[in-house]
Parts: C-alpha cells; sequence; structure tokens
C-alpha cells in the first residue's frame, strides 16, 4: 500500500498546474468562454424558473396574475391622472402594456442582484464565468415575460386593438431591455456580494424607479414640464418602455427616447461588465 501510495503522489506531481486567471481590459468579456459554458446557463435558467413555481399551486399563472391584479390597480386610482381625452388606446391596455416590459425589467434586477449571494456554493467550489449567474437570473425572466405578452395579445383583440407593423420591432426593443436590465442586476449582484445593505436597497430602489417611470401610468404627452421630457430617456426603462408600447400597439416611435435609453442601458452593461470582472476574483473569500 505504501508503494502505491508513493506512485500516485509521485504521478500527481507531475501533472500540469492550470492557473486561471483574471484577464485585463475587453479581453475581461470573453465571449467564447460564456459560448463553452452555455450549457450551464441554460440549466441555471431552467432551474430558476423551476424554483419560483415550485410547491405553489398556480404555478405559472402568477405570471398573468402579477401584471392583470397591478392593471387593474393602476386603472381604478391612476386613469383620471395618466388618461389623455380621446386617445385612441384604452387606459387598461395602455398601462398592461408598460407594466410588461417594466416587471420584467424590475424583477430581473431584484433576481440578479441577490444571484451571486444565493449560488455560494457554486462560487466556492468549482470555476465558471460567474457573469453566468446573473445572465441566467435574467434570462428566466424571458419566461414570464412571454406568458405575459400572450395576455397582452389576448387584451387587445377584447378591445380591439390590432397590432401594426411596429411590431417587427419589438424584439429589438426587448433585447436593449434585457441589456439594460442585465447591466444594473451585474453591477448590483457585485455590490450585495461586498455589501449587504444592498439587499435592503435593491427593494426600495425598485419601488422609487417604478414612479420615477412616467411611461408606465402616464398616457398624456404633456402631464410633465417640458424641461423633463429630454431628460427622461436618461432612464432606460422610460425610453424602452415607451417605445416598447408604440411597437405593440401602434403609434408613433420616440426616436430620441429609443436612443438614448438604448445608449445608457449599453453603458450600463459596458460598465457592470468591468467591475464584475475587477472584483469576481474575490467573491469566494468574502461571500
Amino acid at each position: 500500500m505504501g508503494e502505491v501510495s508513493a506512485k500516485m503522489a509521485e504521478v500527481m506531481d507531475n501533472l500540469p498546474l492550470t492557473v486561471i486567471e483574471r484577464r485585463a481590459g475587453w479581453a475581461a468579456v470573453d465571449l467564447r468562454e460564456l459560448w463553452r459554458y452555455r450549457e450551464l446557463l441554460f440549466f441555471l435558467m431552467w432551474r430558476d424558473v423551476k424554483v419560483r413555481y415550485k410547491q405553489t399551486v398556480l404555478g405559472a399563472a402568477w405570471a398573468i396574475l402579477q401584471p392583470l391584479a397591478t392593471m387593474v390597480v393602476f386603472s381604478l386610482f391612476f386613469a383620471r391622472a395618466g388618461q389623455q381625452t380621446g386617445s385612441a388606446v384604452p387606459y387598461p391596455l395602455f398601462v398592461l402594456a408598460g407594466l410588461l416590459p417594466w416587471l420584467f425589467f424590475s424583477n430581473a434586477i431584484s433576481s440578479a442582484s441577490q444571484s451571486i449571494v444565493g449560488n455560494q456554493n457554486l462560487v466556492t467550489k468549482i470555476y465558471f464565468p460567474r457573469v453566468i449567474i446573473p445572465l441566467a437570473a435574467v434570462g428566466a425572466g424571458l419566461v414570464d415575460f412571454g406568458i405575459g405578452f400572450g395576455l397582452l395579445l389576448v387584451m387587445m383583440l377584447c378591445y380591439g386593438v390590432l397590432p401594426g407593423w411596429g411590431l417587427l420591432l419589438l424584439p429589438g426593443v426587448v433585447l436593449l431591455l434585457l441589456l439594460a436590465a442585465l447591466g444594473v442586476g451585474t453591477l448590483l449582484s457585485a455590490l450585495t456580494v461586498a455589501y449587504r445593505d444592498f439587499r435592503y436597497v435593491v427593494p426600495f430602489m425598485v419601488q422609487l424607479w417604478m414612479f420615477a417611470t412616467p411611461a408606465i401610468y402616464l398616457q398624456a404627452d404633456g402631464a410633465l414640464p417640458s424641461r423633463w421630457q429630454n431628460l427622461l430617456p436618461l432612464n432606460p426603462a422610460h425610453g424602452l418602455i415607451s417605445n416598447f408600447r408604440a411597437a405593440a400597439l401602434g403609434g408613433g416611435f420616440d426616436i430620441y427616447g429609443l436612443v438614448v435609453s438604448g445608449v445608457v442601458g449599453l453603458v450600463l452593461l459596458v460598465a457592470a461588465c468591468f467591475y464584475f470582472r475587477r472584483v469576481e476574483r474575490g467573491f469566494a473569500d468574502i461571500i
């Protein structure tokens, strides 16, 4: 037994040692490495979807009840303040078309912000690109969004509103919204590891963010002072939600809002990736 142990130790000593280090600069965003771990990404996304509705009576029906109930509340209490006289779009349908992208955006941020801390065992035991964890949390929200979008189509048929050619641009708007949510969620996930206060900051921030996004509930363009109109798209949710509604329900696109909000979302994503890659090396030590 002693000889066998000695031979095994000798073999182990002769094995090559691989050191995995963080890359600097743009090489920090290694898309080829993410592609190699695509199966893990899909597994984590599917796991998050299953855990969300595990041991629930209604299951995926919650993806319909949440926007539907919120739409009813907004229609009851905000219709008079937010409705534009003579508008072709009924206010409940207007609100629902704004709530769907907002609920996806807010739920993605909330889930991603806690994703690294919630996967402590994975982070401390094996190596993989850590950014996959918040990416999976954001991607899992697309399932709820798809179910809610089906509800929107049914409501459009009930109100007799037919989609126009703008529906072809809808995937592009959703992609920009996904990237913006990934940027904010990735940044918050890294900050939550170092500063656990963000567990309490994020829910409060999301609540304030909703009311700071008037595209959800204000139907009249002149409901806000004109000096604020050019600043609102700096909130990426505002410009992307208003253009999502235009693509789904028809109407004029806000090109300025789409461009500004899209650029802000992309800048947030790039900044979040650099910060995440700079601090992820210490996640296993402090998580």
